[in-house]
């Protein structure tokens, strides 16, 4: 293919909290006093170019708009509609993973911009956007796992659960109904373990917690792909999770979905990673045979990770998709 590859990452903009102006006090104070954490978006790019350095595949990122020639493959990723501010050149584009929660966030996007692909991450995803947008104009790109960071040492040992939670919606009533008891099933069973909320950790900590633990439960109602359950799965940790099977985003009525919408809590999954249990009854039934192999290491959650989603995987995907829109 002829002319560049050109990839562009945009972060969500920051809003004032207390008056006019403040972000960019807030952000100075923050770049200033603490380290920053990287989204989930931003490691998808970042993890992206990773890839492609694997594969030996040229690129350059945010190059200005303007200098965009006529040749030129463009992917752009980030979170919100300014990511195509500006955007004035005829080269198609392939946008993603972020720009709206729904598609009717942005019903005119494909007549807005000469976008020719919308990404998402797994199946689930990519079939609400594909009903809204029409056939084939959302396509599915799984973003690559680091195997080389998340590798597992040998010389820890392991012991007890990792509990991860990631409540997204009616977080005390989750908490009560699910979490509470499924703790208290736990301690009964004198099983050790520790409790992680998305959000209130730093990478390192949550790799050495990996690290001494011999499996993961994962509470989230759902993922579009869910990095951190993958990252798990990459440290050779399987994961018993729960996968209640519906999308329950409050706002499914005002995007005008008014009928149940099948999704997943861990839509790269199988039986070598691990197991999942719909309610916390199905959890005591089904915990003790998920417990059983993990203490046999039955499962096999890394080699699942470099089979489907290593780096180089999700970027020779993605170069499949530039060829497919650029050939």
């Amino acid at each position: 293919m002829q002319g560049r590859l050109l990839l562009y990452f945009k972060r969500p903009k920051a809003k004032d909290r207390w008056f006019y102006g403040d972000r960019y006090i807030r952000g100075f104070f923050k770049h200033l006093f603490k380290k920053r954490n990287i989204s989930s978006l931003e490691k998808v790019f970042l993890n992206l170019c990773k890839g492609l350095d694997l594969l030996n595949i040229k690129y350059q990122k945010n190059l200005p708009f303007g200098q965009i020639q006529p040749n030129d493959k463009i992917i752009v990723l980030g979170a919100g509609k300014h990511v195509l501010d500006n955007y004035k050149r005829s080269n198609k584009i392939i946008a993603g993973i972020g720009l709206m929660t729904h598609p009717n966030d942005w019903p005119t996007l494909f007549k807005d911009h000469p976008v020719s692909v919308y990404l998402q991450h797994s199946k689930w995803t990519t079939a609400i956007y594909n009903k809204w947008y029409g056939p084939e104009r959302c396509k599915i790109w799984p973003a690559g796992i680091d195997t080389t960071y998340w590798q597992p040492s040998d010389t820890i040992e392991k012991i007890g659960l990792l509990v991860y939670v990631k409540f997204l919606w009616n977080k005390e009533l989750q908490s009560e109904t699910l979490l509470k008891p499924l703790l208290t099933f736990l301690e009964r069973s004198a099983i050790t373990y520790h409790v992680l909320t998305y959000g209130n950790y730093e990478i390192e900590g949550y790799k050495e917690l990996l690290n001494s633990s011999k499996a993961m439960i994962f509470l989230c109602e759902h993922e579009s792909q869910g990095l951190a359950y993958q990252e798990a799965l990459a440290m050779d940790v399987p994961i018993f999770a729960w996968n209640q099977g519906l999308w329950l985003d409050q706002n499914l009525t005002t995007w005008g979905e008014h009928k149940p919408i099948a999704a997943s809590a861990v839509p790269y999954f199988d039986e070598s990673c691990g197991d999942t249990f719909k309610s916390i009854e199905e959890f005591q039934q089904r915990f003790a045979n998920f417990w059983s192999n993990v203490q046999t290491k039955s499962f096999r959650p890394r080699s699942y990770v470099l089979n489907h989603l290593s780096l180089e995987k999700s970027a020779k995907r993605m170069m499949e998709i530039v060829e497919e829109v650029y050939s």
